[in-house]
């Protein structure tokens, strides 16, 4: 992209997206997600009522009696994103890719974090990590997480989500708000690396997702190809029983996720491109408060 057109398109995205974070999404992020991550301040005598799995055991065994730690709200957030690179985002029927919605939903959380004073990185990832932006915090550091949104070209068109999440558990040591943000299309099983992320960090699963995979239309023989291995086939559209099937795929495929997602404790919103992404993200922050 030429640079002056992605300056433009930067400009346009800021516009949008900070309009959208300070008028709709300022006090709903803050409620949703500030004060999520807790730093041990201390020990002391267990009470009835505190959480059990609070209680620190060498202490307790010390001194013969259970001890619980304390915690206290870390007055910043840490906030990552981890955005998928890979070939399938480039797929779009209506209004935009999900490549694109995923670059508007990023940038409105960046300014919504920024916005609340939280340090804001990003993992680039596809089958491997394609690029890691250190969270920090300002202005000047949105604009050049969004310049890479608009502008990364991924070495690989494949997807592993789990490289991603075990890249978030190793690089962030303290504990940290991370959007995983994706149309969650893998081949590999991510349950166990989304789990264990989980555990050290607050995660939240978006998926965005085209409707002609959800849907196809009866327009005869099509070529389709697939994005991230290149393999072409032939598929009649104007086969009802066809037609049928893929959306019973599609049916079983997102009943097979939001399992994943559950089990792994995790929370969720899927968004269409050709849908509102504000409302999802409302809802989505309405339902964590």
């Amino acid at each position: 992209m030429e640079t002056a057109e992605l300056l433009k398109k930067v400009r346009q995205i800021e516009i949008k997206t900070r309009g959208l974070s300070n008028n709709i999404f300022a006090g709903q992020y803050h409620s949703a997600f500030k004060g999520r991550g807790m730093a041990f301040s201390e020990v002391r005598e267990y009470q009835f009522g505190d959480d059990i799995r609070d209680i620190d055991w060498n202490v307790t065994a010390r001194f013969n009696r259970p001890y619980v730690k304390v915690f206290e709200e870390e007055r910043e957030l840490t906030v990552m994103l981890l955005v998928d690179v890979s070939g399938s985002l480039e797929f779009g029927t209506v209004h935009q890719f999900k490549k694109d919605m995923v670059v508007e939903i990023a940038a409105t959380l960046a300014f919504s974090a920024i916005q609340n004073n939280d340090k804001i990185g990003v993992i680039f990832f596809s089958d491997h990590i394609e690029k890691f932006i250190p969270p920090k915090k300002g202005r000047k550091h949105i604009l050049y997480i969004i310049r890479e949104l608009l502008d990364f070209h991924a070495v690989s068109r494949q997807t592993n989500i789990s490289n991603g999440l075990e890249y978030l558990t190793q690089v962030m040591k303290r504990r940290c708000t991370a959007f995983v943000l994706s149309d969650f299309i893998d081949r590999n099983s991510f349950q166990n690396a989304l789990t264990i992320a989980n555990r050290k960090h607050d995660v939240i699963a978006i998926q965005v997702y085209d409707r002609r995979v959800e849907e196809l239309p009866a327009i005869g023989l099509v070529k389709m190809k697939d994005a991230e291995t290149g393999r072409e086939q032939w598929i009649d559209t104007s086969s009802a029983a066809i037609r049928r099937a893929h959306h019973d795929w599609w049916l079983k495929s997102q009943a097979l996720l939001d399992e994943v997602f559950s089990r792994s404790n995790v929370s969720s919103v899927s968004v269409r491109t050709d849908q509102d992404y504000v409302k999802a993200l409302m809802n989505l922050f309405a339902k964590r408060n």
